[in-house]
């Protein structure tokens, strides 16, 4: 497991954006039908999609709304 202090990167272009949130919603839906607890994949999908966007250098909010 990693340290509480290391982190990881992935830099995802738009459509592989789309396709890891589309996963992580179909995975959260599949525990979801079968009982089982999908908090861990719910958590990972908000952080997903609440994940800054760079674009030339700049970061703005996922939100597009130039926070």
């Amino acid at each position: 497991m990693m340290e509480n202090n290391e982190r990881k990167v992935v830099e995802l272009d738009d459509y592989e954006y789309h396709v890891m949130i589309e996963a992580l919603a179909d995975r959260r839906n599949d525990l979801i039908e079968t009982n089982r607890e999908p908090e861990d994949v719910s958590d990972l999908l908000l952080k997903v999609i609440d994940a800054p966007v760079i674009i030339r250098g700049r970061v703005k909010s996922s939100a597009g709304d130039g926070r």
